[in-house]
């Protein structure tokens, strides 16, 4: 297994072009295993929340909270843990303080979990 996190790793990911030498950085997705791989991370990581306030799936992270102040402090809980994982989140895609989100095709919400309507839509048609 290769940890892009480990420095002594980098270099086995190791190309070259005529141009330069290459290294990545990040897991690219293009590898076979990857999303297997980096889902299994993020379970791995998260795995003292998961199902207590977060769910995980391979790069989508949804914190829920009963209240805003526990969802304060789950959010905090997040962000530190991807912080201590050199794991980033990239803000143009993140989205904070919903009361009403769709995640994996569903609309999850106080009320409680519903199929997203475009899914029901694309069944139907």
């Amino acid at each position: 297994m290769i940890d892009l996190r480990s420095e002594s790793d980098v270099p086995k990911t190791v190309f070259r072009t005529k141009y330069r030498h290459c290294e990545f950085l990040v897991m690219t997705f293009g590898l076979t295993n990857a999303p297997g791989i980096f889902m299994d991370l993020m379970n791995r990581i998260f795995r003292p929340y998961l199902n207590r306030f977060v769910v995980v799936f391979i790069d989508d992270i949804m914190i829920y909270s009963r209240d805003e102040s526990e969802h304060a402090e789950h959010l905090r809980i997040v962000l530190q843990t991807l912080r201590n994982k050199q794991l980033y989140a990239k803000f143009s895609k993140c989205e904070f303080w919903l009361w009403k989100v769709g995640f994996l095709g569903h609309i999850v919400s106080a009320e409680g979990i519903k199929v997203h309507p475009s899914k029901i839509s694309a069944v139907i048609n």
